[in-house]
């Protein structure tokens, strides 16, 4: 909400404009048979979310729940805890981290007059305010329109930091819906035209990348594993980190020398999260298709996350919606200088076995991890050295064009060439090997 204050120096009068913070009841809905430490593990992580959205936590709310109200979601005897809870803290906005329909949170709001809203909502105004560039900020918009589009005859048609709710609102009109209605699927359609424009680009500098014939990985995990951390410390750059959720929307792709002299193409990728708005996996498909296009991928987990076996469930259940599933994987578990449930750990290891462990703020582990990430490498480039007759001069010019050359030597009996090679070139140069 946009509050006003005015004051007089020397006789001028100055308008001060304020920013109603989001002051918010977080409730998370615990479903037959699930586990405390897990309701407990979403309550704590809806809580960073409300942080990075910068709004303030005010009160929290777990609710026990055996059957869903399709008006409310959940019952009277919470409601009217609920109202309580908002009389008490003074608290404008209620947060659930179960997803709500459209009716539910028109009942809601008109229930309780206040802001209500659900864990899908609270990632899209994230990467609202942290998009940066003109793909990101295109893919954000799309996902924000087609979120409210269902959503027109709320109380609250969006949170905002500079627009708060009043109590007492109403609706338009069905006339003015109407035209909201339109105004909106306009929108959606203008920006996929954009976003169309945009992601060909991006499929142009992909396919130039790919035609360097040099090996190319992804980095993928849950949002704050530290992805671009490892970045930074593969390729020595400095790539935007932060120890905030989502601080990564857009792609980042680096250049690393391998320790046997090889190169790598590695990019970072927007960190993933339960519940995922599907809104968000469409729109920014094409920056996550960074994984869909890579060589394999390189899954960092984080050993400090109170769910960490979750996590990686929900990574991998959104690369198999990419169609990365049977991509070939390093995993490699982050923080194990700082361990949450050394049980989960084990469990995670019990599922794949080759997972290395280490801390990239402790730099522990990264030599494994880079002998790892060679080895798989060389499963798509493989490292061979060849001696080439003076007059298969060809051969070596078919290398330039279409492998990557990483020592030549002009000799009296031939050439002597140690190069990455293309899978399909290998039978054919077979006889060269030395």
């Amino acid at each position: 909400m946009i509050t006003t204050k005015g004051y007089n120096i020397k006789g001028k009068k100055i308008i001060e404009i304020e920013e109603e913070l989001t002051q918010a009841i977080l409730v998370v809905i615990r479903e037959s048979g699930e586990e405390e430490r897990i309701s407990e593990a979403r309550l704590e992580e809806l809580d960073s979310l409300v942080t990075t959205m910068e709004g303030v936590v005010v009160a929290s709310l777990i609710v026990p729940l055996r059957t869903i109200e399709p008006a409310t979601l959940i019952g009277s005897g919470k409601i009217d805890e609920l109202q309580e809870l908002i009389d008490e803290s003074g608290a404008n906005t209620i947060i659930f981290d179960h997803d709500l329909s459209p009716r539910a949170q028109r009942n809601l709001e008109r229930l309780l007059e206040v802001a209500v809203i659900d864990r899908q909502e609270v990632i899209l105004q994230i990467f609202s305010d942290r998009a940066m560039t003109k793909e990101a900020v295109l893919q954000v918009a799309l996902a924000r329109q087609e979120y409210s589009l269902p959503r027109l005859t709320r109380m609250w048609s969006h949170l905002s930091r500079q627009r708060g709710g009043m109590r007492g609102t109403r609706d338009a009109g069905e006339t003015q819906l109407e035209i909201d209605r339109r105004i909106v699927t306009n929108k959606i359609a203008s920006l996929k035209r954009e976003l169309k424009k945009v992601e060909e680009q991006r499929g142009i500098q992909r396919k130039s990348r790919r035609e360097s014939f040099i090996p190319t990985a992804a980095i993928v995990g849950y949002t704050n594993a530290g992805k671009s951390s490892l970045l930074n410390l593969l390729a020595q750059s400095d790539a935007f980190v932060e120890n905030r959720l989502f601080a990564t929307l857009d792609p980042t792709t680096r250049q690393i020398q391998l320790p046997q002299g090889g190169k790598l193409l590695l990019s970072d990728t927007v960190g993933f999260v339960s519940n995922l708005p599907h809104q968000l996996i469409d729109a920014f498909k094409s920056t996550l298709e960074e994984a869909r296009y890579s060589d394999f991928l390189i899954h960092v987990v984080d050993a400090a996350h109170p769910n960490m076996v979750g996590a990686f469930e929900t990574t991998m259940e959104v690369l198999a919606s990419l169609g990365c599933e049977d991509k070939k994987m390093v995993v490699f578990i982050n923080k194990m200088d700082r361990v949450y449930n050394p049980q989960a750990v084990e469990e995670l290891m019990a599922l794949f076995p080759e997972a290395i462990k280490g801390s990239i703020k402790e730099e522990q582990g990264i030599d494994t991890l880079l002998e790892a990430i060679e080895e798989t490498t060389a499963l798509y480039y493989p490292i061979n050295r060849y001696l080439f007759p003076h007059s298969r001069y060809d051969l070596i010019s078919l290398l330039r064009g279409s492998g990557l050359i990483l020592s030549i030597d002009y000799l009296d009996e031939g050439v002597k060439i140690e190069a990455n090679v293309p899978k399909h070139l290998l039978s054919r140069l077979e006889e060269f090997l030395i």
